[in-house]
């Protein structure tokens, strides 16, 4: 029986927003013209060391800013905004670790990472007196887990991940993980997931009934020895560049984070998104102000301005995030706020769970599976 199809946003008003595809072809095009606008996307290092230049470098996920944006904030301000980006964690958390950070004001880690780099001692407390709106945002993002009170860092977006297909090439629509290893044949090198250790490795727990932020090494393992049988029939592992694969039926499914699927389904009536029947991940990005930032004034009026819920209504209808801002979430079109894909339903939410730290040694057992997984 067919899964029930949900409402779809209506991509003659609002879209399709670029994807991330799109917006890496965009970003090349573009390079020559950067010093034109007042928004510059970058794909490889900063364009500069970010001391006394006045702009504010900002490090964050692809299709979390555009030139509207920034530009209304420049207009406000009178302050540039350079934007590069990364598609991990991880990427991120190395680039600033080896230095290469030092020009960024303003970061977007996910909930779990903020937790790691406050224990390193990266990010700098938040002082709240130097913010307004901060009771907008929704309740179960007031005293997150992952940083108390929002001591280290400011609630963004939020989401899910799940697998995004062509309906025209897979044998039947997903409904969990385990659809993946029961089609594995079928889907023979038409597969990708995500180049995400904790996302991955996590997903493959969640088909074996554990937990995404286990301890146990038999779990750990049991995880790896799973996706290693998965293994030949992956085409690739990345966090970008699926998109047109999957669009042409090249890709059958992709896994993907909820922000980025719901501008390929706007794309085809025959691509969807679903979140697996047996949860997912539940990630939350924020915005944070490393202790190397160059101009922390500016990176609080960043904070400041995507805290007003105008312009955090403006961003989710461009760019089709998951907002943790209930002011700016009340102010949405009922066709957005009821689109499953972006804000999914109390019981999907209740088997799904948050990526936590864990333990150093936790952490480096998923690391050398991971190692052995891609390099395969």
């Amino acid at each position: 029986m067919a899964r029930q199809q949900p409402p779809r946003l209506n991509a003659r008003r609002y879209g399709p927003r670029p994807t991330r595809r799109r917006f890496l072809q965009g970003a090349a095009a573009a390079t020559a013209g950067l010093a034109l606008t007042n928004c510059r996307q970058n794909l490889a290092g900063p364009t500069g060391t970010g001391d006394g230049d006045g702009a504010l470098h900002i490090y964050t996920w692809a299709n979390y800013t555009d030139d509207a944006l920034a530009a209304e904030f420049t207009d406000r301000t009178g302050i540039p905004v350079v934007v590069d980006i990364f598609d991990s964690n991880e990427i991120m958390l190395t680039k600033m670790q080896a230095g290469g950070g030092s020009a960024y004001s303003l970061l977007y880690p996910s909930d779990y990472m903020v937790s790691e780099m406050v224990e390193l001692d990266m990010l700098a407390p938040i002082d709240h007196s130097r913010l307004q709106g901060l009771e907008n945002l929704k309740a179960q993002w007031q005293n997150p887990a992952y940083d108390p009170n929002n001591a280290h860092s400011i609630p963004f977006n939020w989401g899910t991940t799940g697998l995004l297909y062509n309906r025209d090439v897979v044998p039947e629509d997903p409904t969990d993980w385990d659809f993946l290893w029961e089609h594995q044949e079928a889907l023979s090198r038409r597969i990708t997931l995500l180049d995400d250790m904790r996302e991955t490795l996590g997903a493959t727990l969640k088909s074996l009934g554990y937990s995404y932020n286990t301890t146990d090494p038999a779990e750990i393992e049991a995880a790896y020895q799973r996706l290693l049988e998965l293994q030949p029939h992956i085409a690739s592992f990345k966090t970008t560049g699926f998109e047109s694969e999957i669009l042409a039926g090249d890709l059958s499914v992709a896994m993907s984070y909820s922000s980025d699927a719901i501008a390929l389904t706007l794309e085809g009536d025959n691509i969807e998104f679903v979140i697996p029947a047996s949860g997912s991940s539940l990630w939350t990005d924020t915005m944070a102000i490393p202790t190397t930032a160059p101009n922390p004034e500016a990176a609080y009026q960043w904070i400041n301005f995507l805290l007003e819920p105008e312009v955090a209504q403006a961003a989710v209808e461009r760019l089709y995030f998951a907002t943790a801002n209930q002011a700016a979430f009340e102010r949405l079109p009922e066709e957005i706020r009821a689109n499953p894909d972006l804000y999914p339903d109390d019981d999907i939410l209740a088997k799904s769970e948050g990526i936590q730290s864990i333990d150093l040694a936790s952490n480096d057992l998923f690391d050398q599976f991971w190692t052995e997984i891609t390099s395969a």
